[in-house]
């Protein structure tokens, strides 16, 4: 499985404590490469959102402050599907229904243990391809269409 990571100035701390845990998989990381405070974390959220888009089997992480704006950007690339996660249970239930592709990390509200936490449940918990979660789907999928 290859994971695509990307973080801003907020989330880069996060981002590398994260990546050094992801031993058995394939981590490329996309940025930032060293602390940047005025970096854009829409910067990163495109890189990490353009190959996740345009692979089979590959997902992301992105990390910044509260996880929201990395949320925004990466969710306007057709074929992204992100949420912020703060949770096992919310981790879970968007891997479980939705299919997310992208998990984005809000680093000023958790803690490495918890993003940890997160990361494997993000990559552990498979999508269940239910007629009800599949025809969701396909209904996000028209409408990054017809956008």
């Amino acid at each position: 499985m290859k994971i695509y990571l990307g973080a801003d100035h907020r989330g880069f701390a996060l981002k590398t404590h994260i990546q050094e845990t992801l031993g058995g998989h394939e981590v490329v990381d996309l940025g930032a490469m060293t602390q940047q405070p005025q970096d854009d974390f829409v910067d990163y959220a495109l890189l990490v959102g353009q190959k996740v888009a345009s692979e089979n089997d590959a997902y992301g992480v992105l990390v910044c402050g509260s996880g929201a704006g990395m949320c925004i950007a990466a969710n306007k690339i057709a074929g992204i599907r992100c949420g912020v996660g703060h949770t096992v249970e919310e981790v879970r239930a968007m891997r479980h229904d939705d299919n997310i592709n992208i998990l984005a990390l809000p680093a000023d509200f958790i803690t490495q243990d918890k993003a940890v936490e997160l990361v494997k449940v993000f990559l552990q918990t498979p999508f269940a391809p239910e007629e009800r979660f599949v025809r969701r789907i396909a209904k996000i999928k028209e409408l990054e269409n017809h956008a």
